[in-house]
């Protein structure tokens, strides 16, 4: 894929930055969070307010990483090959299946659910099992790392491939991270519950 991709632009390196820096980013300010209460702090303990606040800033650097992937694009050489019909127009049903998934799953979670609100203490009454978590346990990731592919293809670019890529490893990443410990705050709750009805 050499060939195919310019490695000098130093857009592609700034684009593979932000999309490493995203996750990474939401990731320490959450564990901050539940740790030492930091951005509820910041709203004078607040913890609704502090969550919207962090909702506001993912949303809007993944509108600059979005914005830097599609300039990073822009700079890099077009294949013949991801530019015939076929596989061009096969980035549309990608596109709409990766943006469903996640809307979909932002209208099931609401602000909260979606933003890291567990973190916060503001925790969901129940597992949402309803389309699109039917389908998929990440439906957010999954979504925008299809939206990441249909992008490059639409765009005939070996580099978004790569981004793409890169994408997807980044969220696989902060999964494994995410995951366990979104699991242990509810189960804490549960632990907390059943105690609680003991003591009644």
């Amino acid at each position: 894929m050499g060939a195919l991709v310019d490695f000098s632009q130093p857009s592609l390196w700034i684009s593979a930055a932000s999309i490493l820096f995203n996750p990474t980013f939401w990731n320490i300010a959450a564990r901050q969070e539940y740790h030492n209460k930091l951005i509820t702090k910041l709203f004078g303990g607040n913890s609704r307010y502090g969550c919207y606040a962090l909702a506001v800033t993912i949303f809007s650097l993944g509108i600059v990483r979005d914005y830097i992937y599609h300039i990073a694009l822009t700079h890099q050489p077009s294949s013949a090959t991801l530019l015939s019909t076929p596989i061009h127009l096969s980035a549309i049903p990608l596109f709409i299946t990766g943006n469903v998934l996640v809307l979909t799953s932002m209208w099931a979670l609401g602000v909260t659910g979606t933003y890291l609100g567990d973190y916060f203490g503001i925790l969901m009454d129940a597992p949402v099992t309803s389309f699109p978590f039917s389908v998929t346990d990440a439906p957010m990731y999954h979504g925008s790392t299809l939206s990441f592919l249909a992008t490059a293809i639409w765009n005939g670019k070996p580099a978004g491939l790569l981004l793409t890529a890169l994408v997807a490893v980044a969220y696989a990443v902060a999964r494994k991270y995410e995951d366990p410990f979104t699991g242990m705050i509810y189960a804490k709750r549960e632990q907390e519950r059943r105690g609680g009805k003991k003591a009644l």
